[in-house]
């Protein structure tokens, strides 16, 4: 997620609000990955199923978002350690926010918050296949 541009981070941080039209732009406009990863964050199976199959690395940072230990252990074996922060960030654990803030990378934050929020207050499908 490091080789996106910071305005594209942020509008994927607006589609984790339900920013339907700028969805709509990430798909038409080449990140698939990255509109997938909203709507499977936004629980949909269909979209966390593509994303196992074309984006392995995002599909794990999504299930570890939603706490699965086997997907967290599947990023750090792959070396995926900016993937890890985020998902730790998106659960608001100080030692990851502090490592964004150091490195200058406040957008993930203000993406890793509207997560955090989006899952606090919505009900997630338990029948989402595991990582």
């Amino acid at each position: 997620m490091l080789n996106y541009d910071a305005k594209l981070i942020l509008a994927f941080g607006e589609t984790i609000t339900g920013n339907k039209k700028i969805l709509d732009w990430l798909l038409k406009n080449g990140y698939p990955d990255l509109a997938a990863l909203s709507y499977s964050i936004r629980g949909s199976e269909e979209a966390f199923k593509f994303l196992l199959k074309y984006y392995p690395r995002l599909a794990a940072l999504d299930a570890a978002i939603d706490n699965n230990e086997k997907a967290y252990l599947w990023l750090k074996e792959h070396n995926y350690h900016f993937n890890i922060i985020f998902a730790d960030a998106c659960h608001s654990k100080p030692e990851a926010l502090k490592w964004l803030m150091d490195h200058q990378l406040e957008g993930f934050i203000s993406v890793a918050e509207k997560i955090r929020y989006f899952r606090e207050n919505q009900y997630f499908d338990i029948h989402k296949p595991p990582f």
